[in-house]
């Protein structure tokens, strides 16, 4: 095994980061439009990646958040109603972008009565007009169950719904206290129940205590669910309040989670230290549609 780094991390979690024109070009139009990034508020390792290559998560509902999960970055406490304007701005620039494949995810906001899900649906329904070719992913909070708040989500026509279990259920009550292991499983088995066509997706850290078997029970509850894709990356504290890493994974033992979640029967997968739930979204969602192990 790689040793460590004088940082702590393993050789494997160092890369360089890349700068240029396109990733300053992107940074700037996020910037002016008053908009919020979960590749940026989150840290996420493949920002200056996905900058550069003119693409970006665009995170609505403002950037302050009602839970406090105990491995995410994002700021606790909302601030205020949803902005009415937002919708529009990040239209305009999955526009200006000339973006093919937006994606489009939001802070947890259990203050509102539908947690969002009305300004998730006008937020799509605005893309879709700036641009109607455009491929839309939403990556969406658990709404706390909301059954209609989900159905609002579904009826505005996403091509992926995303929704990320983040991690195994005996570790729920220390990395998402706030969240329930069989309400988020649920939530994915409602959008198939609403719309069996509409390609469901989730998202996994590891490095947090977890066993094989343990996420060999998630992918097994997940395929349950019929759930299309899965993504699996590596746990990376954000500060030193956050959670510990416990393990660093090296890249053989994601490789053979990779397979382990195909034999469950996902119809596309990325495992990588560096995957995050939106990394190569497009390059996912066509390989689960050209797939389509769990489509009916």
């Amino acid at each position: 095994m790689t040793r460590p780094s004088r940082t702590g991390k393993p050789a494997w979690l160092k890369r360089r980061l890349p700068t240029g024109g396109s990733y300053e070009k992107i940074r700037k139009l996020v910037a002016c439009s008053g908009l919020s990034t979960v590749c940026q508020e989150a840290m996420c390792p493949n920002q200056f990646e996905c900058f550069g290559k003119g693409t970006a998560t665009f995170m609505i509902l403002g950037d302050h958040c009602t839970r406090d999960c105990r491995f995410c970055a994002v700021q606790h406490g909302p601030k205020g109603p949803p902005d009415p304007g937002e919708p529009e701005r990040v239209a305009h620039a999955v526009a200006t972008m000339q973006l093919h494949y937006a994606v489009i995810t939001s802070v947890t906001r259990d203050d509102l009565p539908d947690g969002g899900a009305a300004h998730f649906a006008a937020t799509i329904a605005a893309v879709r007009k700036a641009v109607p070719e455009v491929l839309i992913e939403v990556l969406i909070p658990d709404l706390q169950g909301d059954l209609k708040a989900l159905k609002t989500v579904i009826d505005a026509a996403p091509d992926v719904l995303n929704h990320n279990m983040e991690t195994v259920e005996r570790l729920y009550p220390t990395v998402r206290p706030q969240a329930i292991y069989r309400r988020s499983l649920e939530l994915l088995r409602n959008v198939k129940t609403i719309q069996p066509k509409m390609i469901t997706k989730s998202g996994i850290m590891v490095g947090l205590g977890e066993t094989v078997q343990e996420l060999e029970q998630l992918f097994a509850d997940l395929a349950a669910q019929q759930c299309d894709i899965l993504t699996i990356g590596q746990y990376l504290q954000p500060s030193d309040t956050h959670l510990e890493v416990a393990r660093f994974v090296p890249p053989e033992e994601f490789d053979e989670l990779e397979c382990k979640a195909n034999a469950a029967g996902f119809a596309a997968v990325a495992s990588a230290p560096f995957v995050r739930s939106s990394y190569q979204a497009e390059t996912l969602y066509m390989q689960a549609r050209q797939t389509g192990a769990n489509f009916p």
